[in-house]
């Protein structure tokens, strides 16, 4: 700056002062800036009641980094994180924005809520920054940002898929129980089509508080129909065994009814919980850790290694999350503005723990396997054992397919 201000007299030597002043001191405060630097904004509920689903998902991310490093297309990764305390779409959007502008992000990524991923995809689209869903499951939130993509999967992909698999099967009729809110009315709806289209009968419905303690009298008024199979949505915590309480208080022999589900239902904490009475329960998911395939094996025994634990859908999708970010820099050169990144992202196909792997170059939404489960006893532990597949699902709900 001084040999600039020597080579310039008296106004001109304080006016260019004046312009220059604030961008050095911007530099000195962020050197990563002009260092080549990636940095990406994790923006997920590190605390409150979700706290342990960000640990999951955070624990992959850094497991992929310590496996591809933390330089890609010659920048350096920098991950920034951002606490929402859970479902808090103000304050998720006031961080994406802070992120941005305080933090220097080029990348939004996270995003395990549905509230708070609506409103980062407007934060997303007003700064044209790259934005991956890792987590949140609502068809829309894609729509929200043309420059957003995910590597979760989403709720109609799922239920349709396995509503429809449910009576090819066997099961013509059909009572479904959920979770009276948002995520759990979703999964409802697009089971109930996916039966509905395959020619089968949803024979009763019931919706029963977020919170509820005791599923009794539910069961009880699923059973009084005597359908085939019952479809229960619950949202995990102390609800699966609450489930598995009250099947066996109603006496619901689950090898002449079965009990169909989504992943949380049979999740690896809710089979602990249960005990024998998850025998036989179906799910549908797009990830387990019991997944069987030489790279879902080192997946698993590495995240094993490193955290003491088995990985679970929100861990791949912070796994997955990681490889679309590197792939799309490594792609496009190391560009960091959003419409280069999203360009690149489009159509990428990989091979994850999961399996398959694609985003949809034309929604920008996750296409992949959908796996029907059934819990069995391998040697003396509950797992989920894949009993079924559907190859490259896409998304029915997308508005934009």
């Amino acid at each position: 700056m001084q040999r600039l201000l020597a080579g310039a007299g008296g106004a001109a030597a304080l006016l260019l002062a004046l312009v220059l002043a604030p961008l050095l001191a911007l530099a000195e405060l962020h050197p990563a800036i002009a260092a080549g630097t990636v940095r990406i904004a994790l923006i997920m509920c590190y605390s409150g009641q979700f706290a342990d689903t960000a640990t999951e998902m955070d624990d992959a991310i850094k497991l992929y980094m310590q496996q591809h490093g933390d330089t890609v297309a010659g920048e350096k990764i920098k991950l920034i994180r951002k606490d929402t305390g859970g479902i808090a779409p103000d304050a998720a959007k006031r961080l994406a924005q802070e992120a941005i502008v305080r933090d220097h992000a080029d990348i939004l990524a996270g995003w395990i809520l549905t509230p708070n991923a609506l409103a980062g995809g407007d934060v997303s689209k007003a700064a044209k920054k790259f934005m991956v869903v890792m987590n949140a499951a609502t068809s829309v939130i894609i729509t929200k940002s043309p420059y957003m993509a995910r590597t979760s999967s989403t709720t109609p992909q799922l239920n349709y898929t396995f509503g429809q698999w449910a009576v090819k099967n066997g099961n013509r009729k059909i009572y479904t129980m959920v979770s009276g809110y948002g995520p759990g009315i979703d999964a409802e709806t697009w089971f109930q089509k996916g039966v509905k289209d395959a020619g089968g009968q949803i024979v009763g419905s019931v919706r029963f508080p977020v919170d509820n303690p005791d599923f009794s009298a539910f069961i009880q008024r699923a059973k009084d129909v005597n359908p085939q199979a019952i479809y229960i949505w619950v949202p995990g915590g102390a609800q699966p065994a609450a489930v598995g309480k009250a099947l066996v208080e109603r006496g619901i022999d689950i090898n002449k009814t079965k009990i169909l589900g989504q992943d949380a239902l049979a999740s690896e904490s809710a089979l602990k919980s249960m005990g024998n009475q998850a025998l036989g329960i179906i799910t549908v998911s797009n990830y387990d850790y019991n997944h069987q395939s030489k790279l879902n094996d080192a997946f698993v025994k590495a995240y094993n290694a490193d955290f003491h634990r088995n990985p679970d859908f929100f861990s791949i999708g912070g796994y997955d999350g990681m490889h679309l970010i590197y792939a799309a820099l490594k792609k496009d050169g190391g560009k960091t503005d959003g419409a280069s990144l999203i360009a690149a992202a489009r159509g990428m196909r990989w091979e994850s723990p999961r399996g398959p792997m694609m985003i949809d170059p034309k929604t920008r939404d996750v296409v992949q396997t959908v796996y029907i489960r059934r819990v069995e006893k391998v040697g003396n532990e509950l797992r989920n054992v894949d009993i079924d597949s559907v190859p490259h699902v896409k998304d029915p709900g997308n508005p934009m397919k």
